[in-house]
This record gives C-alpha cells, sequence and structure tokens, in this order.
C-alpha cells in the first residue's frame, strides 16, 4: 500500500496512491486510516513530505562502494537532522549563497511505525512502518570544516522526502538509482548495505525511543558530485517511485 501527504485547496491530507488518483483518510498515517470517500485526482494535489517526523536520523558509510579508502565502520555511523530541512517532492533544494560543494546522495528510507525504545533486531524491522525515497544533500566542505554536521548536513531543503510511503516492501534485492539531469550517477542494491535496516533502527533505538513518523536515512551508495543551479536529480526506488527536486544555487548560478 503507498501512503501519500498532500495538499489541497490549502488543506493538508494523508491518503492512499494508487495510480493517478488518491483515496483520503482520516485518523491519522498511524491512526485508523479510515477512508473518508474523498478521491482526488493526482494532478490536482501537491504532494508533501509523506509524514511529519519528530526526528530525522541518518546514517555515513554505509555501501562500500561509497567508502573509497576509508575504513568500514563497526557500528552504524549515526547522524541528527533538523526536520526543518525535510523537502517535499518537486520542491526546490536551495543551496545557501556561501556554499561551495553542495553534493546529492540518494538514499532507501525507513518510516518508523510504533515507538520504538532498546529494539532487537527482528523487533526493529516489525516496527518499521514503511519505505520512501530520501537525498541527503550534503555540503563537502561544511561537512569536512565544521565540528558538527549541523549546517553540512541541515540546511533548510537539505533533505527531499517522498513521494509515498510504500508498506508492503521487501527491500532485499531491490535497488537505486540517482540520475542527475537524467544521467545516471548512482546506483546500488540494498543487499550491498553495510548495516541493513532492521540493524540500523535496532542501534539507534539502544539510544533514542523513536516515535511514529521518524524516519531514517539508510546511506547512499558509490560516488556524488556537486550540485549546480538549475538542476533537477531524481531519486527512484525499484517499487516505491521517484522522487524529483530540482536546484536553486544563486552562488554558483554557472
Amino acid at each position: 500500500m503507498k501512503y501519500v501527504r498532500y495538499q489541497y485547496r490549502d488543506i493538508a491530507s494523508y491518503g492512499v496512491l494508487e495510480g493517478g488518483t488518491i483515496r483520503d483518510i482520516g485518523g491519522g498515517l498511524f491512526g485508523n486510516r479510515k477512508e473518508t470517500g474523498k478521491v482526488r485526482d493526482l494532478r490536482d494535489v501537491k504532494l508533501l513530505c509523506p509524514c511529519e517526523p519528530s526526528k530525522v536520523l541518518a546514517i555515513g558509510l554505509n555501501y562500500r562502494s561509497h567508502l573509497g579508502d576509508r575504513v568500514a565502520p563497526d557500528k552504524p555511523a549515526v547522524f541528527v537532522v533538523p526536520p526543518s530541512a525535510l523537502l517535499e517532492p518537486e520542491g526546490e533544494i536551495r543551496i545557501p549563497p556561501d556554499a561551495e560543494d553542495t553534493h546529492y546522495e540518494g538514499e532507501l528510507v525507513a518510516v518508523i511505525g510504533t515507538t520504538t525504545r532498546d529494539a532487537t533486531p527482528a523487533e526493529a524491522e516489525e516496527s518499521i512502518f514503511g519505505f520512501t525515497c530520501g537525498n541527503d544533500i550534503s555540503e563537502r566542505k561544511w561537512q569536512k570544516n565544521d565540528l558538527q554536521w549541523w549546517r553540512a548536513k541541515g540546511c533548510d531543503t537539505f533533505a527531499p522526502l517522498g513521494p509515498c510511503i510504500e508498506t508492503a516492501y521487501n527491500w532485499r534485492g531491490r535497488g537505486i538509482k540517482t540520475r542527475l539531469n537524467g544521467t545516471v550517477v548512482q546506483q546500488g542494491r540494498f543487499a550491498e548495505l553495510l548495516f541493513d535496516p532492521p540493524a540500523i533502527v535496532s542501534h539507534i533505538s539502544r539510544y533514542i525511543t523513536l516515535q511514529p513518523g521518524d524516519v531514517v536515512y539508510t546511506g547512499t551508495p558509490g560516488n556524488t558530485a556537486a550540485l549546480r543551479h538549475g538542476d533537477t536529480v531524481t531519486v527512484e526506488i525499484e517499487g516505491i517511485g521517484v522522487l524529483t527536486n530540482t536546484v536553486r544555487n544563486p552562488g554558483r548560478r554557472v
């Protein structure tokens, strides 16, 4: 089942995405999810981030193809991103004027469905409501030189998310592609993850209680490169969909 959050006539709602239509639901995404009988045409609405997390967490160095000459971590390399960094599908990634080297990072994102604390990997897997697409925008110079990654990873619009949450999703055997202006620039299989989603969620839950709607970006494969003003970047995950965003970079227009 694919769930979306959408805006219709200035009202935000949740719904079930089926083809080109959305069946509206009440009761909240993590409540009873009762259909209201309202049906919207996908062309008539604006898709929003598919959930409203209290916490956004992300994992670095989680594909061997992304490590380069760095040593693989012995546990998930977790960092925190402010929810204010989230960006809806088709939204504009706004790169600050003083940024110099800002990269895309297409990722599989786990959405938590139940309050999760100190979970085993098996319990953590049960706590995952579904999966969506994400893009962990990263300013490399800030990432290298700042004491914390608060701005390198957490600027407004640096965490595109969506377009939907797929709940009946078996990530095993699936894969991801990132395209820049239509050209594939990243691809990987989720079997290559050094730490899979249940292991990641289990590890995080030892220290932080996860709540319904919280999201975990699981890492990016391969190499990345800088974004330019006017670029279009898409993250496509088999069985989920395509997340597309454009880039505005006032400091780097050529």
